[in-house]
Formats: C-alpha cells, structure tokens, sequence
C-alpha cells in the first residue's frame, strides 16, 4: 500500500502489513475483542485502517465500515444494533463523534484512533492510540508467538467477515452481513473477468463504507495483490490521481460527470485555436473511437486522423484526467448518461458499466471490453444466474450474495428465497445480446393516472438520469405516479451554471439567487426539452415527458436528510418535506413561496427561502403516432 502524507508517498510493503496486522490483533484480543464480536471502522481509506480491519478479522471478529461523514446521529443505530463495544477513529474528528454518542451506546468501551494531532490532552476512558495498541499487542505476540496465527487457523470460508449497513433511504439502515467466501469469490470472479493481476494501480478514495470501494480496494487487494494507493485527503484527490496513474479505477457516474464538466469548463475559457482543435478533433473521436475501442474495422484515414488526434487532444486529456495507464475503469451505482459514456470511450479509456449491489458483493454483471455500451450493465459473470420475475423484477443467484441481514429474519425472508434466489428490487430484462438492461426500481415504476397519457408507464430514476446527463444539472427529483402529468424539481451544479453565467456576464450571489434567474430557466427549460424529445421516440416511456419543473433554491444534502450517504435521492422524504412545491407544481402556480431548515457544516441550523418560480416545458407526441 502507498499513502501520502505531507505531500510524500509513504510505501507499506506486504510484510511490514502482516507484522502491523498481527500486533494489532494481539493488542485486541489482550484488550477484551473475541470472536463474533462486531468493531465499527470509521475514518477514510488509511493502510492502518485496513490493517485493523484484518487483526478483526484474523481474531474472527466482524468489522463494520461506517461513513466518516455520517453524523453522529448516524452511528447510534449501527452501534446499538451490532452491540459494538470497540471502534477505530481516524482522527480528532471521528473520536468526538464516537465519545459524543457514548451516552447513547454505553457499552462502547474502547476507541483507539490513528492521527494524535488535537488528542493529545483527552482523557476519556478507554481513549488509547493505535500506536499503544501495537505496542501492548508487540508485546504480547513476544510472549505468545504462535497465538496469532491459531486465531487464523481457526476461521473458515463461510464464517462471517464483515458487515455493511445500507443507505436507509425508508427507516433504519439494515445490517448486511457478508461471509469471507462471498467477498473473496466475487472480487476474484472479477478480476478473473477483466485479468487483474498484481502489476494493477488502484486508487482508494471513495468511503470505506460503501461496499463497492470496499471490494475494490480491499476484498480484491486481498485476491490479487495489487498496490493500493491512499490519497492525502479529500481535497488533493484530484492531484494524487494524476500522480498515482492507476491502471484500474473505479467511479460512480458523479465523479465522471464532475471530471468531464471541469474539462468542458476549461476548454470554454481556452482561446479561439485551442477551442476549435479540441471541437474538432472531439468529432473525429466520437465517430472512431469507441469503434476502436470495441476492435471494429476502421478506415486508415480515419485511424491516422484519430492517432493524431490521439498526439494532440486525447492523450494530454487523459493524462489531465488522470487516466494515461487506466486499463480498465468502472461506473456503477446509478445510469450513466450515453454522451458522458462515449465521451470516456472515445478517448481511449476503457469505461464500463457493472451491476450489483450491497446485497450481491457487487459483481453480478459487467461489460466485456469489447461489449461496453451505455444502455446496458453487462453479462451475468462466472456464478451467476438471472431470471425475471412476472412483474419485471431481476432476480440473482450467486455465491457472492448476503448471509442475511442482521437480527432481522422479517426482512432477510422478503428478498433471500428458500432455494437461494435475491430479489433485486430492480425491474428490467435480458436483451438480444445476452446484456442485462434496467428500467428502474420495481417499487418505483408507477403509470400515468387521467390526462392525455392515462395509463403510460412511468420510471422515475430514469427521467432524473436522463436529466442529470447534462452538465448544468446536478440533480433531479421526478414525480408522476398516480398524476396525470410528470413534473421535476430540478438542483442546478453551481460550479457548471456559474461558469456558463459568468461567460455571460450575469451576476449573482450565491446559488439561491443563481438558481432563480430567468436565464437559467431558460437554460434548464432547454435540457428538459431536449429529454421530452428523446422520450417521445420511447413507445414504452413517451408518457413519461416533463410537463412543469422548478429549480429548487438550495442544493440536496445528505445532513438534511434528503439524500442518503451514497447521494441516492429519498424521493419520499422530499415529497413531505416539500409538500408545498410539489403541490404548486400540479395546481398550475406560477410560482411559490418556500422556506426550508437546513444544517450547516458546524453543526448549527438555519433556514432558506425564496419564491420559486415554475415552468411549464414542451412535450411531443409519440413519434409513431406523429409518423
């Protein structure tokens, strides 16, 4: 492993990681942590943080990942539900959250945390560092020298290797419990499908709480061996990824979004010859390179013009990016649009998507290098099987799926059947090609009641994808079932809008005053067109056109409960919430009056208004029925 601090990348070799993880294992196990006992993890990607993962788990007690941005709020039902008596905090930060929720947890007994800076007068009972935890466990081992390795001896595939909560989009988060076997086959069922080996560069960034960078870089660390590298923090992600160059990479769809609009708002600033060179040579890729990419015959002139293009554009973008030796990169989490998808393949990077979820140890389906297509998540890999329920809904075996969720059989019986089926919650279908393609979640999948589309089918998550494809818009919240039209409320991305409204020399300040201008309506009213139009040529969706949106006054946040920790939309909690607006949007105002509590990052409470004005968006007949 490599981490950087202060700027330097610190090297960890695999042995002096097997050293540290066996002291750390001592110092646990002398410090009272046994077998089938949880252990809350909690801080951002650090090798000493991995390391206390494994002594957890080489003593066969569970570790539980919990976001370093959560609240503290957020950790109480984790801990109590898990009965976790031992947690590791990264810094200064994560021990305040932990003693501040004490009162709460009282059996949380022994915190030991990493970086000292800001500790180093706190007394609180059971507060150590780690470094006293590897001295006692040193000390230990000295005296027990085979104890550790017992311990290990003692654990097999099927015990259980870690937990991970879900987002909790409707009530508690749930407990998903994984075995050793159902992490380690599926990372290596998909480093077999695309040929990791341990020559592979791997960036950690992403939370450690969210399965997917949990499989990434560590169950697939595990299985290949490959160097994974710790960024210095949040803020130099950007750079380290430059300097890293890693060979495989792993983002959901808003990181490549965030990459291609900072890329996009550069070149607008450029002068006139290198704006017009990258038009230019962005054409030429677009029509040949994911034909090369997918190994389909090219023209020579075609190749030469794209190889040059390749000198001058490409080659310097990826580097920019970050993505000079990417081999393979992946998305995954939420659909990613066909333009953001062909815009990565036709540079040179080898985007796909995959398929899975918490539930599944993520690799259920991915795209072959020469299958990558941005409608579809791939084929079903080595274990896995789908079939498709009566209503649509995806339905997965395989052994990478939960042992259940934890003290809670109600809610393992709904989704796991006797005979080993998961139902996904997804609805979707198998195409011609063997791909799986999804609509959207059963759940959420509704129809059109009255009006001009009575009884069309209506996909929420797929209009708000369709929507958050453009640059300009962040993110979406679409209501329709049981209506008799769609509306959207709309989250502009300041970073995009402000510097498209600056170009334009139009003032204002701050994102309430920016979002409500009426050039950006314009603006915003100009994308949800272009998508009722391509919605139009959906004999399936074409009910599914936006009548009325509105741009809301402040941004989605996850402290204020309106996202979940993976910034999934809780469509439901903002329909209560903001009650008003929607209500507005159906009864034909022209604007309304809204005032909105939010949290700060300090911790203190406010609230926004404004009056939010409401549009009305052009929809097109079907276009069979236009023919």
């Amino acid at each position: 492993m490599r981490e950087k601090q202060y700027g330097i990348w610190q090297t960890l070799s695999w042995s002096g990681l097997a050293q540290m993880v066996a002291q750390l294992a001592c110092g646990l196990h002398q410090a009272g942590l046994r077998r089938d006992e949880h252990m809350v993890v909690v801080g951002a990607n650090r090798p000493r943080l991995y390391a206390t993962m494994l002594a957890a788990q080489s003593l066969g007690a569970i570790p539980i990942p919990l976001y370093q941005d959560a609240v503290a709020a957020e950790c109480v039902f984790p801990i109590n539900n898990a009965e976790v008596r031992f947690a590791f905090a990264e810094d200064q930060e994560q021990v305040d959250k932990l003693l501040e929720l004490r009162d709460r947890c009282p059996q949380l007994s022994n915190i030991y945390f990493d970086d000292p800076r800001g500790l180093r007068k706190y007394d609180a009972p059971g507060l150590a560092s780690l470094d006293e935890l590897l001295g006692a466990g040193k000390a230990f081992a000295e005296l027990h020298s085979g104890f550790f390795q017992g311990e290990v001896d003692k654990a097999g595939p099927h015990d259980e290797a870690a937990m991970f909560f879900t987002s909790g989009t409707t009530g508690n988060p749930k407990g998903v419990v994984h075995t050793h076997n159902s992490l380690l086959n599926r990372a290596k069922a998909g480093a077999d499908f695309d040929h990791l080996t341990n020559a592979e560069e791997v960036l950690a960034y992403l939370p450690p709480a969210w399965i997917g960078q949990n499989i990434f870089s560590y169950a697939q660390w595990l299985a290949c061996g490959y160097v994974v590298n710790c960024p210095e923090s949040v803020a130099t992600v950007t750079i380290d990824l430059k300097e890293v160059g890693p060979t495989y990479y792993f983002a959901p769809p808003r990181v490549f979004e965030g990459l291609l609009t900072s890329v996009m708002i550069r070149m607008e600033d450029a002068g006139t010859v290198k704006r017009g060179m990258f038009r230019k040579f962005m054409a030429v890729a677009q029509k040949v390179g994911p034909a090369l990419m997918n190994g389909e015959p090219v023209g020579l002139v075609d190749r030469l013009v794209y190889q040059l293009g390749n000198w001058m554009v490409y080659g310097p973008l990826r580097n920019n990016l970050g993505m000079s030796r990417v081999r393979v990169a992946y998305t995954a989490g939420e659909a990613i649009g066909p333009d953001l998808f062909t815009f990565y393949r036709s540079i040179g990077v080898n985007l796909k998507q995959l398929y899975g979820s918490t539930e599944t140890a993520v690799f259920v389906c991915l795209q072959p290098d020469n299958q990558a297509r941005a409608d579809t998540v791939g084929v079903p890999i080595a274990g896995v099987e789908i079939k498709l329920a009566d209503n649509g809904e995806i339905l997965v075996k395989s052994p990478g799926l939960l042992k259940g969720y934890y003290k809670n059989d109600a809610a393992t019986a709904e989704v796991l059947t006797a005979d080993g089926w998961y139902h996904t919650s997804d609805a979707g279908f198998i195409d011609a090609q063997g791909h799986l393609k999804i609509i959207d979640r059963v759940k959420d999948v509704g129809r059109i009641q009255g009006g001009a589309n009575d009884g069309a089918m209506f996909a929420p998550k797929y209009v708000e994808n369709k929507l958050k494809f453009f640059p300009h818009i962040k993110e979406v919240v679409a209501y329709g079932d049981g209506r008799d039209k769609v509306c959207v409320m709309v989250n502009i991305d300041v970073d995009a809008v402000g510097n498209w409204a600056e170009r334009r020399n139009l003032p204002y300040a701050g994102y309430t005053d920016l979002a409500q201008k009426p050039e950006v309506y314009q603006l915003i009213q100009e994308c949800v067109e272009k998508v009722n139009a391509d919605l139009s040529r959906d004999a399936l969706l074409a009910g599914s056109q936006v009548s009325r949106f509105l741009v809301l006054h402040k941004e989605l946040d996850a402290d204020d409960g309106e996202l979940t920790r993976t910034n999934k939309v809780r469509r439901g909690f903002i329909a209560e919430k903001y009650q008003p607006l929607i209500d507005a949007l159906y009864g034909g105002n022209s604007e309304q009056y809204i005032e909105t509590t939010v949290k700060f990052e300090d911790g203190r409470s406010g609230s926004v208004s404004a009056t939010l004005k409401i549009s009305d968006a052009k929809t097109f007949a079907p276009v069979k029925e236009a023919a």
